[in-house]
C-alpha cells in the first residue's frame, strides 16, 4: 500500500479514537449525574451507562487508539530524519499526551464499572473537554507546520483552555439556576 492510503486510515482511525474520547466522559457525567435519582432509577441508569461504556471503549475507542498507533508509525519513515520536522517532534508529544489522556480515562472507567465513582458531574464536564483540547493543539501542528504559527497556535491554546473554563462555569450557573 502506499502512503496516501495509510495517510488516510490513519486519519479515520483517528476521527474514530476521538469520536470515543469525545462521547466516553459525556457517559461518565451521566452515570455520576444518576447518583441524584431514586435508588431504582439510579441502578437502572448506572447499568445501562456501564453497558454503554464498555461497548464504547472496547468496541471504537481502545481499538482505534491502537489502529491510530500503528497506522502513523507506519508514516513516520516519510518524515526521516524527524529531527527535520519539529512540528511533528510537537506533534508526537500531543499524541503521547492524549495518550496518558487515555489511560486516566481508562481508571475512570474502571472505577465506574465497579461502582466506585471518584469524581462529580461538574468535574467530568471539565475532563470531557480535555480531549478538545489536544484536537485542537494536533489539528493546527499538523496543518501549519511551522515553529513560529506553532507559537500563535500555543497562545492560540491558551486562550482557547480558558474560552473552554469560561463556558463551564457560566454552564453551570445557569445549570444551577434552573
Amino acid at each position: 500500500m502506499n502512503y496516501l492510503v495509510f495517510k488516510s486510515l490513519h486519519i479515520i482511525a483517528v476521527v474514530t479514537w476521538f469520536a470515543g474520547l469525545f462521547y466516553m466522559p459525556r457517559l461518565f457525567v451521566y452515570y455520576a449525574e444518576a447518583n441524584e435519582k431514586a435508588e431504582i432509577e439510579k441502578n437502572t441508569l448506572q447499568n445501562q451507562f456501564k453497558i454503554m461504556q464498555r461497548r464504547l471503549w472496547f468496541g471504537i475507542t481502545w481499538p482505534s487508539a491502537l489502529a491510530v498507533l500503528l497506522l502513523g508509525s507506519s508514516l513516520i519513515p516519510n518524515f526521516w530524519p524527524i529531527t527535520h520536522h519539529p512540528w511533528l517532534i510537537s506533534k508526537l508529544v500531543f499524541v503521547v499526551g492524549l495518550y496518558g489522556y487515555q489511560f486516566f480515562l481508562h481508571d475512570i472507567y474502571k472505577k465506574q464499572q465497579t461502582d466506585r465513582p471518584t469524581y462529580s458531574p461538574m468535574a467530568l464536564r471539565i475532563i470531557n473537554e480535555i480531549s478538545t483540547i489536544f484536537l485542537v493543539a494536533i489539528v493546527f501542528l499538523v496543518v501549519l507546520k511551522d515553529v513560529l504559527s506553532m507559537l500563535y497556535g500555543l497562545i492560540g491554546l491558551i486562550l482557547f483552555v480558558a474560552l473552554l473554563l469560561i463556558s463551564i462555569k457560566i454552564y453551570k450557573k445557569l445549570r444551577v439556576n434552573q
